[in-house]
């Protein structure tokens, strides 16, 4: 019996260090928080846009050639009826000698055509040739004037082919692309150089396909959208929606919209300025601003902790986003007015949890809620 002391001893050792003491309650915490209120929300989207040309023409030779010199760079402003480029005139003017030819030859074959059917009328009249020979000869008449009427069109139309072996600028404007050098071969209708015409500006930028229909939604409305150049220093100028592209660019699935901007002389857009684009969005009404320090995420969905007055416990709240406006998050749903919601800590609190309410020392007591601002969305 004495032997089986130490044992029993040993056991009852062993199985106090097994066991698990109870976990200690969670503290309670202090914690800042925020009155919900009903609040009306407006704002802006912003998005980067490139100044360009209403008009933007690819220029081409209407001949096919060798480009013997090109008289115009690339950024260089050009006037209307200028020369731009010019090809080897040669074979053109070889082509304009045979038509000139051509043409001599159906004058020379119509004159005597004419001489012969004047002297068989007066045969014919003196009765020593028949009616059928002398209509004969008025159809070979006929011929040689439909003939001679050929010869000169052709010879138009070589002598317009020659003087397209100069290109001119159809209208004044920057050079803005440069797509073909001289000794090079080109054919009738390539494109040598890109001209941006004189005149009326857009200001182009993308937006993703979500906002396409907000996007024209507001197209038909005044001051919907403005512009701000960049580096201009200037104040915002009006724009109005002149295009909106109805498929997706391939490449980037975003939705091209043209704003028109008006005349260059008079808003001093510069090709090619980059430019910030501000869409105003409508008011919405009955949504609440919170701090981004109040969300979490729980199961992909974003929550608030809810603080009940009466127990001072918290308890998890699911709220749908509408945006966000700096370091405020813009709630569309899932809160009411009056419900106080956790700001800060809320990574550290479990649900049920005892809490306090933080009091700043050099504040006056009372939560209250945000003040309504507008909301930027991007």
């Amino acid at each position: 019996m004495r032997n089986l002391l130490p044992f029993a001893l040993l056991g009852a050792v062993l199985l106090a260090g097994c066991s698990r003491p109870e976990p200690a309650p969670d503290p309670v915490r202090a914690v800042r928080t925020l009155t919900v209120s009903s609040q009306t929300a407006g704002g802006s989207f912003e998005y980067a846009g490139e100044v360009r040309a209403r008009t933007e023409s690819r220029l081409g030779f209407r001949v096919g050639g060798k480009i013997l010199k090109r008289a115009a760079e690339l950024g260089e402003t050009v006037k209307a009826g200028q020369v731009l480029a010019q090809l080897d005139p040669q074979d053109l003017r070889l082509g304009q000698d045979a038509a000139r030819a051509s043409v001599a030859m159906a004058q020379a074959g119509f004159d005597q055509n004419a001489a012969d059917f004047k002297r068989y009328k007066d045969l014919s009249e003196q009765g020593f040739i028949g009616g059928a020979e002398l209509e004969r000869r008025e159809a070979a008449l006929k011929t040689a004037r439909a003939q001679l009427d050929q010869a000169r069109a052709q010879a138009n139309v070589q002598g317009n082919q020659a003087a397209y072996a100069t290109l001119f600028a159809d209208a004044g404007g920057v050079i803005t692309g440069i797509d073909a050098e001289p000794g090079m071969v080109v054919a009738a209708g390539a494109s040598v150089l890109r001209l941006a015409h004189d005149g009326p500006r857009d200001v182009v930028f993308s937006v993703p396909e979500d906002k396409v229909g907000l996007i024209k939604a507001l197209a038909a409305q005044a001051g919907a959208f403005t512009v701000t150049l960049w580096g201009a220093g200037g104040a915002p100028l009006a724009a109005s929606a002149r295009e909106i592209s109805a498929s997706a660019d391939p490449v980037t699935r975003t939705f091209l919209v043209k704003l028109d901007i008006g005349n260059a002389a008079v808003t001093g857009a510069r090709l090619g300025q980059t430019a910030a684009v501000q869409v105003a969005l409508p008011p919405t009404v009955g949504v609440t601003k919170l701090p981004l320090s109040a969300l979490r995420e729980v199961q992909g969905r974003s929550a608030v902790w809810l603080v009940d007055r009466v127990s001072m416990t918290v308890a998890s709240q699911v709220v749908q986003l509408a945006g966000a406006d700096g370091n405020e998050a813009v709630i569309a749903g899932g809160l009411v007015p009056g419900q106080i919601v956790v700001t800060a800590g809320v990574h550290v609190l479990n649900p049920g949890q005892k809490v306090r309410f933080y009091v700043d020392p050099g504040a006056p007591l009372g939560a209250s809620g945000a003040a309504g601002v507008p909301v930027s969305v991007k």
